[in-house]
């Protein structure tokens, strides 16, 4: 049987599998396929051992993938669908809504699989939905398998994705379910739980921690807000060697450090990385360590990696030139804008927002103001009130008080603290009562508990001989229990040490 335009079904179905497996712009067009599929009557054409695997592959493939009722539809209706086909329709819905309308479907026409039910064992977030589905697993019997057991994990609320790791058989017990639960305790914040499963799996053979292990809990103590922990994880994955950090690994890591000021382990981070690779092939790898080195406070070191990465993305750009914003290079910071823009990078509004702060560290102010224009005007970017944030400290820096004040009562958006209080510390600088009394009044409307407002003011008012107003404010203070923050101090410890570099 042939086509009217002469093709084949088989060949047609070659020719459909060859597109959706080498040729991604056809895969992005999934209606013109499903056309083609349609046009060469693929979707009726006689049983194989090949039946309807192209439509199948046409589901899974494309992308997005054409809807799947329609696809069905077209089947002829004294067939039913080969199960195969029904599970591709399940995995490619764009919606739980539409997946259990496919697997009511399927379940009219066949026995479903294991492959039936977990797509949508990834997508239910009901809770009671889920639990009608494990039900349905449970009465099919397909709890015994493994995929099945370890896709439930998943989706259950915490508590419940315990107990069904405890009724788990020790044999099913794999890496993979030891990770999937020390995520969940680490999203839910019990650390000791993550600790202790991830000390049990090492106990049995089938369980052996693998990267995979550490990078969860690298990635999650940093998620519970222990860095110091995570650290120390990543310390004992390099001194007990039995598996190598990966790219997964360092992106875990060197923001710990970057947060911590530990340059010790990330320079450590850095040459492993170098070594191994990461640094060249892992653009993600080499923003993260420059990341790093900004935060730590060395930018010469972060240049360097900038300088020898072979490829750069808009993120390597932004982390350079916030950077050196961070650390108050503003001359440099301009300048590595204006040779962004000689290579061609299309900046966003993140790359604008270090930029802003580069010009309030380097007092370029008309070149601020030109910046706060251009990224309105030729590249679509409505600035957010972190850009209002340092266009406020941008002028106040320079004792353009009023206008800063005005271009404050013109945002489209409520002021917050961060923006008052830049407005506050220019008035300090620059002598400014009148503006720095409108701005309290607004800070402490804001975050009456903050000590350092009060202390602005106070300070403010003594440098200006207004004794008695300073009075009143540190008296205000004792009246609504503000207590003034202790100053404090940060070393960092000896360079982390690794004897087997």
């Amino acid at each position: 049987m042939t086509t009217p335009d002469g093709w084949h079904p088989r060949t047609a179905e070659r020719r459909l599998l060859h597109l959706l497996h080498h040729s991604p712009p056809a895969r992005r067009r999934p209606l013109e396929l499903l056309a083609f599929a349609v046009r060469h009557h693929l979707h009726s054409s006689p049983p194989s051992p090949s039946h309807h695997h192209s439509l199948a592959a046409l589901l899974l493939l494309s992308t997005p993938p054409p809807p799947a009722i329609l696809l069905l539809r077209l089947l002829p209706p004294r067939d039913s669908p080969p199960l195969p086909l029904l599970n591709a329709a399940i995995k490619s819905s764009p919606s739980p809504a539409l997946a259990f309308r496919v697997l009511s479907s399927l379940r009219r026409l066949h026995s479903p699989d294991r492959l039936s039910f977990l797509p949508l064992l990834g997508s239910v977030s009901s809770l009671s939905l889920l639990s009608a589905l494990h039900a349905l697993l449970l009465r099919l019997g397909f709890l015994s398998h493994h995929a099945i057991s370890l896709a439930l994990l998943k989706p259950y609320p915490l508590p419940y994705a315990r107990n069904l790791f405890v009724e788990m058989p020790q044999w099913n017990r794999c890496a993979v379910a030891y990770n999937t639960i020390i995520t969940a305790c680490l999203r839910g914040g019990d650390l000791g739980a993550a600790r202790y499963l991830f000390e049990e799996m090492q106990r049995y053979r089938r369980s052996r921690r693998s990267v995979v292990s550490w990078n969860v809990m690298i990635a999650g103590c940093a998620w519970c807000k222990k860095d110091d922990v995570a650290v120390l994880f990543f310390e004992r994955m390099i001194r007990e060697g039995d598996v190598a950090p990966d790219d997964g690994t360092l992106a875990a890591v060197l923001p710990v450090c970057g947060r911590l000021g530990n340059v010790g382990v990330g320079r450590w981070a850095h040459e492993h990385a170098r070594k191994s690779g990461f640094l060249d092939r892992k653009v993600h790898v080499a923003n993260a360590v420059m990341d790093m080195y900004c935060k730590c406070g060395d930018v010469h070191s972060a240049r360097e990696v900038f300088n020898g990465m072979r490829q750069r993305s808009v993120v390597s750009w932004n982390t350079l030139i916030s950077g050196f914003s961070l650390n108050g290079h503003g001359i440099e910071g301009i300048e590595l804008y204006r040779e962004m823009k000689t290579h061609g990078e299309k900046p966003n509004a993140v790359t604008f927002l270090g930029v802003l702060g580069c010009c309030a560290h380097a007092g370029a102010v008309d070149f601020g103001r030109d910046i706060f224009q251009i990224m309105q005007l030729e590249h679509g970017i409505e600035p957010v009130i972190e850009h209002y944030g340092c266009m406020v400290d941008l002028l106040g820096r320079a004792g353009l008080l009023e206008e800063a004040y005005a271009l404050i009562q013109g945002m489209p958006m409520r002021p917050n603290a961060a923006i008052w209080g830049a407005l506050l510390s220019a008035c300090h600088a620059h002598s400014g009562i009148t503006i720095a009394e409108v701005a309290l009044k607004q800070l402490i409307n804001l975050e009456p508990w903050n000590s350092g407002n009060y202390v602005l003011l106070a300070n403010l008012y003594a440098e200006t001989g207004r004794w008695e107003e300073a009075g009143d404010v540190r008296r205000l203070m004792r009246r609504t229990s503000v207590q003034k923050a202790p100053g404090q101090s940060l070393i960092e410890e000896a360079e982390f040490q690794f004897t087997n570099a």
